[in-house]
């Protein structure tokens, strides 16, 4: 018998031969199908989780540790102490030219803020921390939006707001029932409904074996066929939603830093999901 095309090492039938019964089945009716590279495999998906433990662990230590006075180069340097202890690596250090091991991005910052000693944590604040840890060639995401001392009710309300667009995507995933365009729509579904925008320059993605894999996930109604969502595929959702308009810039003196257009917050929430036989598993938070 011949081994399955995913590299659990088991035999074809007793691996993903009823799953390409399936997918094959779909296909027939003109859904589109998510890729053999979009799926992992038991040993991989171990690998991931593994790598899920540091991540989630380095952001509760964030967490703790977080505090007005402090500089967001304070929580890079914490980021590198953090990650060397636990025999793991930042996925964000020198990725495509990006200088820090993790991004810090504060008020009007949508996303990719760079660490620095300038940028001092206020009474107020609100900040998004996104890390991507690297452990054994496994790779595991997430960020959270953190609220420094007496925060505003419009900026708190915008965190809220957007940690419910992520659990409203969540709610869409259904193996063999929903595609990854159903996420989007009904995370711009809440973000309008709550008068809020969405930014669409930026996405969710597959991760696991890279920092950045298929498939693309929407966080808005996409113009466009989307792959079915199947059991093993492993994917994060990170909606991006402004206060204000959903237009967006890049900082002038860098190719990273992405800036609400009318200096409006913006907040960000993301999760790796593992979709399971059953349903979907948070594995990075």
């Amino acid at each position: 018998m011949k081994k399955c095309w995913c590299g659990s090492g088991l035999e074809y039938n007793q691996c993903h031969q009823d799953f390409d019964k399936k997918i094959k089945f779909y296909k027939k009716q003109g859904i589109l199908t998510p890729s053999q590279k979009m799926i992992k495999n038991q040993k991989q998906i171990a690998g991931i989780r593994k790598a899920a433990t540091v991540n989630n662990g380095l952001l509760d230590y964030i967490e703790k540790h977080i505090q007005t006075g402090m500089t967001t180069e304070d929580i890079d340097i914490m980021t590198n102490q953090y990650l060397k202890k636990h025999q793991a690596h930042s996925a964000d250090l020198h990725y495509e030219g990006y200088p820090k091991s993790i991004c810090t991005s504060v008020n009007d910052v949508v996303c990719h803020g760079i660490p620095s000693t300038k940028t001092v944590l206020k009474e107020g604040d609100i900040i998004n921390v996104d890390a991507t840890t690297e452990l054994n060639g496994y790779y595991a995401d997430a960020s959270r939006m953190f609220m420094l001392g007496n925060v505003s009710d419009e900026a708190k309300r915008l965190v809220e707001v957007t940690k419910e667009c992520l659990y409203e995507g969540m709610k869409t995933i259904k193996p063999w029932k929903s595609c990854i365009g159903d996420i989007g729509k009904a995370i711009e579904k809440h973000a309008h409904q709550n008068g809020y925008s969405v930014v669409e320059e930026f996405c969710g993605h597959g991760v696991g074996l890279a920092m950045h894999e298929d498939p693309y996930v929407f966080h808005f109604a996409p113009n466009e066929e989307t792959v079915l969502i199947v059991p093993g595929m492993v994917f994060t959702i990170e909606p991006m939603i402004n206060q204000g308009d959903k237009g967006v810039h890049l900082e002038y003196d860098n190719d990273w830093t992405v800036y609400s257009d009318d200096g409006l917050l913006s907040a960000q929430w993301e999760h790796t999901f593992l979709v399971t036989e059953d349903g979907v598993e948070i594995i990075s938070k």
